[in-house]
This record gives structure tokens, sequence and C-alpha cells, in this order.
């Protein structure tokens, strides 16, 4: 179930930080289930559904992908900041080869929000983070800071 908490910019990071591997276990037990996956949603509609009128495309996330986004709520890991211009957040996402394990585990929660809220706004930028294996990259980097 997802209930939409959220952390706040002046609590985020000393919430994520006490967070214990066994906290982490819900989110980081997705990542054989990612690596085995090879398509994480399926865009459908965009044609016509009668005389004059078309339905938009849309994604339908697969059960990973929905999860992962209960679980990120749940957790919570999800964070209350302005995403929509955190430049710094973009250039990262957008460098094809970004060490994430260059950023702290607060950052890349940022990130994983930025992701999440973007999707919100523009359908399918969720399922192409996964698609692209850039979620992957992001959530072994947590799991091998966690050690």
């Amino acid at each position: 179930m997802i209930t939409d908490e959220v952390l706040q910019e002046d609590n985020y990071i000393k919430k994520i930080n006490s967070y214990t591997l066994k906290d982490w276990n819900p989110l980081l037990e997705l990542i054989p289930e990612i690596e085995k996956t090879s398509k994480f949603g399926e865009l459908r509609g965009g044609e016509e559904v009668e005389k004059g009128v078309f339905q938009l495309p849309y994604y339908v996330q697969n059960d990973i992908v929905s999860n992962f986004t209960e679980i990120v709520y749940e957790m919570p890991i999800a964070i209350n900041f302005d995403w929509g211009s955190w430049y710094e957040g973009r250039e990262m996402l957008k460098e094809k080869d970004f060490d994430f394990d260059s950023v702290d585990i607060p950052t890349k929660c940022k990130l994983i929000t930025a992701i999440i809220r973007s999707d919100r706004f523009c359908d399918g930028v969720l399922v192409d983070a996964f698609n692209s294996g850039i979620m992957l990259k992001i959530l072994k980097s947590i799991k091998g800071q966690m050690k």
C-alpha cells in the first residue's frame, strides 16, 4: 500500500542514514528479480478508439516496478524537495557511466524520488530507468554502501 509518506528536506539525511541493512532488504531483495527481467513495462494506447477520438499512449508497469514504488514509500525513502529544479541530479542521471558510488545513500534516494516524481508528469520515466539499468545501478550502489 502506498502511503505517500515522504521525508522532509530538514530530516531526510538523518532518517536515511539511520536505516540498517535489514531496513533496506525489501528494496535490495528486488535486485535479482530486476537482473532477470528484460522488460519492465509495456506501452499501450496511442490509437483511435472511435472516429475522431484518440487514446494517448501510456505505460503499464510490470509488478517489479509497482512493488519497487510501494517499498520506496513504505520505508520511506521518498523525499519532499524541489526535484524539478535539481540540476545536479539531472546531470547524474544523464551521464551514461555515472559512478553512483561517488554519492551518498541520501543522494541516491533523491535520485529515486526524482525519477518516481518525474514519472507522474511524463509517463514512462520510471520504466525507462529500469529498462536502461539506472535503477539497478542505484540499488546495487546502495547495497554496496550498506555493507
